[in-house]
């Protein structure tokens, strides 16, 4: 089996290098790529990459993720992540391939506080959650086998993300303020990567599972109780913290104006994937603390 992964440099991109490289011939791109094109603001050179390539799966971990940045370049966030998903499907149609695609929980527009699931309503609040919505119907409509991931809340030893700000941050600071009122579920990127691959091996077996899933880690919290969470688990490795923890202050959203409105709601029923490929998602609490163990002993070790 021969397989083409876009996005290899990103978060979830790094792990399903690890994740895919066990299933078969795997050809991992990014956008920098020199021999075959991985850049999608060039279509003509994608559609020929695939074609030079004949991959039985395409995976796009690639997308346009500057949420704030997006409101000012909608034309590029779109053609990342709406014309290039569209691509991706409508070349995967013609050779007879299967697409994997990551979403977003910013389809959604953050009310409500019951776990979304795939059947409800999609009303992005900004424009990266719209752009990425366009991707996942481009993709559904192409009448490609295809599975869609939506997740939330990424995060892995590779790459930057809230983890690594946080202990950032809490070394130099004396008083942090975070918001309160945002809940989802921390989702690490090697879950994200196992999962993938554990579900490719199940469609090119049983090809009705094609269709569109939620994918997260079990539980929920917010970004100040899941800052607290990191934290505390710095301390306990012996890494000193400038901030204290009673110096660390619940907020609401809107202490922090920006240029995109947030989901206050990001919480994922998980229950669809988790019966269709036969899984039990871990709770977040677990992945962190192993990120965090792998991240500490590398960047902190003795400090």
């Amino acid at each position: 089996m021969k397989i083409l992964l876009f996005g290899k440099d990103g978060q979830v991109g790094w792990e399903l290098q690890r994740s895919l490289s066990l299933m078969g011939e795997l050809v991992a791109l990014d956008s920098d790529d020199q021999k075959l094109c991985g850049d999608f603001t060039r279509p003509e050179d994608i559609i020929q990459t695939i074609h030079s390539v004949s991959p039985d799966v395409i995976v796009n971990a690639a997308a346009y993720t500057a949420v704030d940045k997006a409101e000012s370049e909608s034309a590029l966030a779109h053609t990342i992540n709406t014309q290039a998903p569209r691509i991706l499907a409508q070349e995967s149609q013609k050779i007879g391939a299967w697409l994997v695609h990551y979403s977003t929980d910013y389809v959604f527009d953050g009310n409500g506080v019951k776990p979304w699931k795939e059947t409800d309503p999609t009303t992005p609040i900004n424009v990266y959650g719209s752009t990425k919505l366009e991707g996942e119907k481009a993709v559904i409509n192409s009448g490609c086998k295809h599975l869609i991931f939506r997740s939330s809340w990424v995060y892995s030893t590779h790459g930057e993300n809230f983890i690594k700000t946080m202990i950032r941050l809490a070394q130099s600071r004396d008083h942090l303020s975070i918001i309160d009122d945002q809940i989802g579920a921390p989702t690490s990127a090697e879950l994200l990567a196992d999962v993938t691959a554990h579900s490719i091996c199940t469609a090119l077996r049983q090809p009705q599972v094609s269709g569109l899933y939620h994918l997260a880690a079990k539980g929920e919290t917010s970004w100040y109780d899941y800052a607290n969470f990191v934290l505390d688990k710095v301390r306990q490795s012996g890494i000193k913290l400038k901030v204290q923890a009673e110096n660390i202050q619940p907020v609401t959203t809107n202490a922090f104006p920006q240029t995109a409105r947030r989901p206050g709601n990001s919480r994922l029923n998980t229950k669809k994937i988790e019966h269709t490929f036969d899984l039990s998602l871990p709770l977040w609490q677990t992945g962190v603390t192993r990120m965090l163990a792998e991240f500490l002993k590398k960047d902190y070790d003795q400090t």
